[in-house]
């Protein structure tokens, strides 16, 4: 058989042709050095950073450090099979995690992976966990409260929706309680929680779980997990994995809550990684752009404008102080992005006052504007009391005779206090904290001893909800006290008074 020319001539154009359709194009480097869930890649001379990579065995990276002649990552998996020489490819993708809906009552961890035991989060849409923060014109000032449930805080220290309210004190002073308490009492508040456990112990997440669940909170919330017996890398990128899942309800208009527990671990793991990726080390070794790490986060808390969909991202970072050191690195860089703080005192936790907030050192930014017109109108003077009651009880302990004003203020500090503790897994509404701070405000206290006050305040509250919901109605529809309504309160108020005293007395 013979073969013409012009055949072969056309079978090989046409092979030219479809071999062109067949080529892939493959950036690939060289592991040159790894260790310590460190390596360094020869040959990715178009890497990004925070691109994803992937090693031989499936271990996938982050990297983060792009030299001249090599890139430094760090590994989101174990390292044990990587060696030198190793090929490493990119994936052309920055660091994603997936979001949506799906993930409402889920355990996942940084890279937004179920660990929960259920089935696989399927979701269609990913975002990556860097992004710039909404610039000011598409933001609006804050002007709407996140209901804590927790009397001294939304009486004295309100925060709003949008606002970034650091939680700060020394270890077991009760920071996260408080944080748990917020999530549980926005069962009602129509607001999505996200909270962030950045190297917590596995099984301080799995208690926390378990109480949501108890609570029914797990239904609007997600819990993303970054355990202390995980790797620095993936402590690293939890907050901005669970920041990115919040900013995908707060583009559809909805109000998201999401708490970091804890920086202070976060800065430790980022400071871990630094270290190893030989960046240079700054004031107590942490590198120098350690501020900048917790300051791009936060500024993604925002209240948007009507424009923009009107929905808003809270953010309530935790920070743990050494001896109630406030003054140290990380707690004043924080201190300095966030619009206010919660100290807890451990004097205050040890002495029994429960949430150990401390109201002369704790501020909110905002401040009433994000307040409901009843709570201001039972909480203007509350600050003013427990400063003044302080201040004296310092002087009274040094003197025995003080004059019939300076024992009224005294007196009323005392019961104010008892009145303002709380405990925990109780968070209150709007109307039973308006009707706890009414009777302190219009002095239906002053009968009561002090150690009645709790028994006081819960019977209190009691009559209110099951023998007058009417007035309970109004206060939450209304959000604010109309003579009327006070008139009747105080005649409700006057008559259990009588009663309680005369039970109190048998």
């Amino acid at each position: 058989m013979e073969i013409r020319p012009e055949e072969i001539s056309a079978l090989i154009k046409q092979r030219i042709q479809h071999y062109q359709e067949q080529v892939e194009e493959k950036d690939v480097g060289v592991v040159i050095k790894v260790g310590d869930g460190i390596a360094l890649v020869n040959g990715l001379h178009d890497a990004m950073a925070g691109e994803l990579v992937e090693f031989g065995d499936g271990v996938m990276g982050m990297i983060m450090n792009l030299e001249e002649d090599h890139v430094g990552c760090v590994l989101l998996g174990r390292d044990d099979n990587i060696r030198e020489g190793d090929s490493v490819s990119r994936t052309n993708r920055i660091v994603e995690v997936p979001v949506g809906d799906q993930l409402l009552g889920r355990v996942v961890n940084a890279l937004g992976q179920a660990i929960d035991g259920g089935e696989e989060i399927k979701t269609d849409k990913m975002r990556p966990i860097e992004r710039v923060a909404p610039g000011v014109m598409t933001r609006q000032s804050v002007n709407q409260p996140v209901q804590t449930g927790i009397k001294i805080i939304d009486s004295m220290i309100p925060i709003g929706r949008g606002q970034r309210e650091l939680i700060i004190g020394d270890r077991q002073t009760g920071k996260t309680a408080i944080a748990i308490d917020t999530i549980i009492n926005q069962k009602h508040e129509n607001m999505i929680c996200i909270y962030v456990a950045i190297g917590q112990k596995a099984s301080t997440v799995a208690q926390i779980v378990e109480k949501l669940r108890q609570h029914h909170a797990m239904d609007y919330t997600v819990i993303v997990s970054a355990t202390a017996s995980e790797l620095a890398p993936l402590q690293y990128i939890a907050p901005y994995a669970g920041c990115s899942m919040g900013e995908e309800w707060l583009e559809q208009g909805k109000d998201v809550l999401i708490i970091y527990d804890d920086l202070s671990k976060h800065a430790v793991a980022y400071r871990a990684m630094s270290l190893l990726l030989r960046r240079p080390p700054g004031r107590e070794a942490y590198p120098g752009d350690v501020f900048y790490l917790h300051s791009r986060l936060l500024e993604r808390a925002c209240k948007l404008n009507k424009d923009y969909g009107g929905g808003s991202l809270t953010a309530l970072p935790i920070i743990e102080t050494q001896a109630g050191d406030i003054s140290a690195y990380i707690p004043t860089n924080v201190i300095s992005i966030t619009d206010g703080q919660l100290f807890l005192q451990t004097e205050l936790f040890n002495a029994g006052s429960r949430p150990a907030v401390d109201s002369g050192l704790s501020v909110s930014r905002v401040g009433s504007a994000a307040q409901t017109k009843a709570m201001k109108q039972v909480s203007s003077s509350l600050k003013f009391e427990l400063a003044q009651y302080r201040e004296l009880l310092s002087f009274a302990q040094f003197g025995s005779d003080l004059d019939a004003a300076t024992k009224e203020v005294i007196e009323h500090g005392a019961r104010l206090t008892e009145l303002l503790k709380q405990g925990q897994y109780q968070p209150l509404t709007l109307a039973q904290e308006v009707v706890t701070l009414f009777s302190a405000k219009h002095k239906f206290i002053k009968r009561i001893p002090v150690e009645n006050i709790a028994e006081y305040a819960k019977r209190l509250v009691a009559i209110f909800d099951t023998k007058h919901p009417h007035l309970i109605q109004e206060i939450e529809t209304v959000k604010a006290i109309s003579p009327e309504l006070e008139a009747q309160m105080k005649e409700v108020m006057e008559a259990f008074t009588e009663q309680f005293l005369l039970m109190s007395v048998k």
